[in-house]
């Protein structure tokens, strides 16, 4: 019996291990990829170049995070989640802070800051899947889902905010969602933040502010 404990502890001990080399592995691919990707351009940046630079095989590259396409996905997702891994949106912290907020402005001001911290993470990731999106139809189509996906989402909050019973009565949930959709962007956070030098601080109160002028009673 003690023989067969050990060995189910070995495998766990095995399995753990291979986990934890499997996901060593992904991140150093990502982080190449994502160094590359940002640097050269989605064009310029080969799986065998991505593959050099995280000290890996080329078949270990598609082993763990797929073909090019699949890699700019998993670029944009960690990107949301400021994670190694992907997190549905539901289940990010932010996400879970707005709707426990008390309040449609206290809700705004947490999405706000939110809104600018993910930017400078994820407008330089934007920037490349556009380029991308142009000659390669997988990045396209995944550029239209991800902007179809965010439109869905400032659904999901104009919803939140209206149960506040705080929002300008001649607004729908349509006109709220395109508002914020508009100004929660990656090109929106290039303007400000890329182009006119706004801090991270600066941008997210801004947007919260500007939410409430807009959106509220």
């Amino acid at each position: 019996m003690a023989r067969v404990s050990q060995d189910v502890k070995r495998r766990r001990y095995d399995s753990a291990v291979r986990a934890d080399r499997a996901a060593a592995t992904r991140r150093a691919v990502l982080d190449a990829a994502r160094t590359l990707v940002l640097e050269e351009g989605y064009v310029a940046t080969s799986v065998a170049a991505i593959a050099r630079r995280a000290g890996v095989a080329v078949d270990t590259v598609y082993a763990s995070t797929g073909r090019k396409p699949e890699i700019m996905a998993l670029l944009v997702e960690t990107a949301l989640s400021g994670t190694d891994a992907v997190v549905p949106g539901p289940e990010r912290d932010h996400v879970q802070r707005l709707r426990a907020a008390d309040g449609a402005r206290a809700k705004l001001a947490v999405y706000g800051a939110a809104v600018a911290a993910l930017g400078d993470r994820l407008a330089p990731v934007h920037r490349a899947l556009a380029e991308a999106a142009v000659g390669d139809p997988d990045c396209a189509a995944l550029q239209a889902s991800i902007a179809a996906r965010r439109r869905s989402n400032m659904l999901l909050l104009a919803a939140d905010l209206r149960a506040t019973g705080e929002l300008r009565p001649e607004l729908d949930d349509d006109d709220v969602a395109d508002v914020v959709w508009a100004t929660n962007s990656a090109e929106f956070h290039g303007l400000l933040v890329g182009g006119r030098g706004w801090s991270t601080q600066r941008f997210g109160a801004w947007l919260a502010d500007s939410w409430a002028r807009l959106l509220l009673a």
